[in-house]
């Protein structure tokens, strides 16, 4: 299972001893009933994904820690939903014997995927492009994560979500460059632009 062995990977990384129950909480919160995008088939799809491309990161347990704890609290009608999840990244990985410096730039990286500025760190860079890999997925899933995106929002007038659906659709695909690495650039970046223009369009219908 990609889980449980990503699981395993990050606290060997680490050298640390998490909660035995950590796991287990966190797998019922990504199956919180009211998500349908930032569920455990986003967290799969992201951990297998990072698990190809580890050797670019610096300290690979790390990046993989905050993956894991990325969108850890969702609330739709909250803002404030990647701090709290970065708290408690960094509350856990204290308990769990590590280092407060460590526990600090995990606690940093979960901050880097509210994608309001570019990434700065190595780190963060490679972080954020797998959190973004869904833009270049198959047309297929790029429209499953929109119609996923759309049911998370299903409380919001079609008119408004619609509005501020496209704003954030291009105001990424305004960015000079929708991933940071090369590597995830030459593999996704050209059919994540296709897709975002597709769905630019038809929330423009």
């Amino acid at each position: 299972m990609a889980l449980q062995r990503s699981w395993n990977r990050v606290w060997r990384a680490l050298n640390g001893s998490p909660d035995p129950a950590l796991f287990d909480r966190l797998v019922a919160a990504y199956g919180e009933p009211h998500r349908h995008y930032h569920t455990l088939q986003h967290l799969t799809e992201c951990v297998t994904l990072l698990e190809r491309h580890l050797d670019l990161a610096d300290r690979p347990g790390e990046v993989e820690a905050a993956l894991w704890f990325h969108d850890a609290i969702y609330d739709v009608k909250r803002h404030d939903n990647e701090e709290r999840s970065a708290t408690w990244a960094m509350e856990a990985a204290l308990a769990a014997g590590i280092a407060r410096e460590s526990a600090s730039r995990i606690h940093e990286l979960v901050m880097a995927t509210r994608h309001d500025a570019l990434p700065a760190t190595r780190d963060e860079q490679l972080l954020v492009d797998v959190d973004l890999s869904i833009l270049g997925a198959s047309t297929e899933r790029f429209d499953d994560y929109e119609r996923q995106v759309r049911a998370e929002y299903a409380w919001v007038p079609t008119p408004l979500f619609r509005s501020k659906r496209r704003v954030v659709l291009e105001t990424l695909l305004a960015r000079v460059h929708l991933y940071s690495t090369d590597r995830l650039r030459e593999s996704l970046e050209a059919a994540a632009r296709a897709n975002l223009q597709r769905s630019i369009a038809q929330l423009a219908d």
